[in-house]
C-alpha cells in the first residue's frame, strides 16, 4: 500500500470522538496507522497539531492527501471511501447522516456529563443543566430502536457507530441503558460484531501500526 493510501488517524485514548472512527476501522477490518495526541499534556494546542486541526481537537484523519477533522465528518468520509457501513438505499444513507447531525447536538451531552464527572469539577448547576438533555438523548435512541435492529436501514451503518461511539462512556457519567431495553439490545448486537471492542481495549495508548483484522 502506498504511503499516501494509508489511513492515518490522530487521536486520544480517552476520547469518544477518537473511538468512533477507530471502531469503524476495527469493524471494517481495515489497516491504519495511529498517532497519539496526549490531551492531558495539551499536545492538541501545540503548533504541530494546530497545523492539521485548526480547532485544537481530536481526531484527525489523513488519507490520500486529504486532512479531515470532526469525528462524524470522518465517519462520512470513511463510509463513502471504503463502502463499509453505508445503508442500502439513498433515503437510508441520508437518514444515517441525519442521525450523525443529531448525535452532535444531543448525544454530545452524554460526553459533557461524563467529562464533568471524570475530568473537570463544575458547579452542580452546570451538571443539572446538561444531564436532562443527556438522558433525553438516550431515551430517544431507545424509542427509535423499538421494532428495529439498527438506526438507519436494515444493517449497521455509520449512524449506529457514531451514536454508540459517543454513548460508550455513559457509565463514567452515571448513566446506563438498564431501563432502555431497545437500546440495550442494539448495544449487544454491536458488541457481537467481529472486530468490536470497547474504547480502553481498542484505542492504542501510543503510536501504532494496525494490521487488517481477519
Amino acid at each position: 500500500m502506498a504511503d499516501d493510501d494509508r489511513l492515518v488517524l490522530h487521536g486520544s485514548f480517552t476520547s469518544s470522538s477518537t473511538y468512533k472512527p477507530i471502531l469503524f476501522l476495527a469493524l471494517a477490518g481495515l489497516p491504519f496507522s495511529f498517532r497519539t495526541v496526549n490531551l492531558k499534556n495539551g499536545v492538541q494546542k501545540e503548533p504541530a497539531h494546530l497545523a492539521i486541526n485548526r480547532y485544537g481537537q481530536v481526531p484527525v484523519l489523513r488519507h490520500r492527501g486529504l486532512t479531515l477533522v470532526m469525528s462524524n465528518v470522518i465517519l462520512d468520509y470513511l463510509a463513502r471511501t471504503t463502502g463499509h457501513f453505508e445503508a442500502a438505499t439513498e433515503q437510508d444513507r441520508w437518514r444515517a447522516r441525519e442521525w450523525l447531525a443529531w448525535e452532535n447536538d444531543a448525544i454530545v451531552n452524554v460526553a459533557r456529563v461524563r467529562h464533568f464527572h471524570r475530568f473537570r469539577k463544575v458547579d452542580p448547576a452546570v451538571m443539572d443543566f446538561f444531564l436532562p438533555g443527556a438522558e433525553a438523548a438516550l431515551d430517544m435512541i431507545d424509542r427509535s430502536l423499538a421494532g428495529r435492529q439498527w438506526l438507519a436501514g436494515e444493517t449497521c451503518t455509520i449512524a449506529d457507530i457514531g451514536c454508540w461511539g459517543r454513548m460508550v462512556f455513559m457509565a463514567e457519567g452515571g448513566m446506563s441503558l438498564d431501563n432502555r431495553p431497545h437500546a440495550r439490545a442494539w448495544r449487544d448486537r454491536l458488541m457481537a460484531m467481529p472486530g468490536f471492542a470497547l474504547p480502553y481495549d481498542l484505542i492504542p495508548k501510543r503510536d501504532a501500526e494496525l494490521p487488517p483484522i481477519a
